[in-house]
């Protein structure tokens, strides 16, 4: 009778351990696989040397369902550009002789789209634009590489606008250096600005719903 119980209780455990196919995966914890985790945010980086803050991560979205959109009408749109104060902070990089005519043609811009603008000490601003610039000069070339963060009043970054643009360069000896902004033209700047405001404007159009 002993014989036949320990018989039983062998087979038993013979039939358990014949039902795992691999004992590791069950008795090692790091051969579970962990559970996933979420993306990190996009890594602060430098505008050829200018340090710019990280990226926002985008917010979550509900799998498989579309974020509905409703399209802004132009009564809607400027009603959002009326209700905007817009904060212009220092420029970052670029230099006095490029930052002055940028400077006066977003304030100039952002006018002419309906936005008032909020001096630096106004509590009242709803939207701070920060810039930051870099030129850098190859060859024939200089390149403007520009960075605007769009903040609230809280410091929350909303939005990122980006770009670049190339001019004739100046011939100097030294690539990326203060004297790559010779090159850069009053006019080139203020395109920039003029891009910037409409890209603005279109944000705030674009978060109506």
């Amino acid at each position: 009778m002993r014989r036949s119980r320990l018989t039983t209780v062998s087979l038993l455990v013979a039939l358990a351990l014949a039902a795992c196919t691999n004992a590791k995966d069950v008795l090692e914890p790091s051969a579970i696989t962990p559970p996933a985790t979420s993306a990190p945010a996009a890594q602060g980086g430098a505008v050829a040397g200018v340090s710019v803050p990280a990226s926002s991560a985008a917010p979550a979205t509900t799998a498989g369902a579309p974020a509905a959109t409703t399209p802004v009408t132009p009564a809607q749109a400027a009603a959002i550009l009326a209700k905007t104060r817009l904060q212009i902070a220092p420029i970052v990089g670029a230099s006095v002789e490029a930052a002055t005519p940028l400077t006066a043609e977003l304030q100039a811009r952002a006018k002419q789209r309906g936005i008032t603008l909020a001096g630096s000490q106004d509590q009242t601003a709803t939207h701070v634009l920060k810039g930051y610039f870099s030129a850098i000069s190859e060859g024939k070339d200089t390149t403007i590489i520009y960075v605007w963060d769009v903040y609230d009043p809280s410091g929350n970054r909303l939005h990122r606008i980006n770009g670049q643009m190339k001019v004739p360069a100046v011939n100097s000896g030294n690539s990326g250096s203060a004297d790559s902004w010779k090159a850069v033209s009053p006019a080139t700047m203020q395109a920039i600005a003029d891009q910037t405001i409409d890209q603005f404007a279109a944000f705030l159009g674009g978060k109506a719903s």
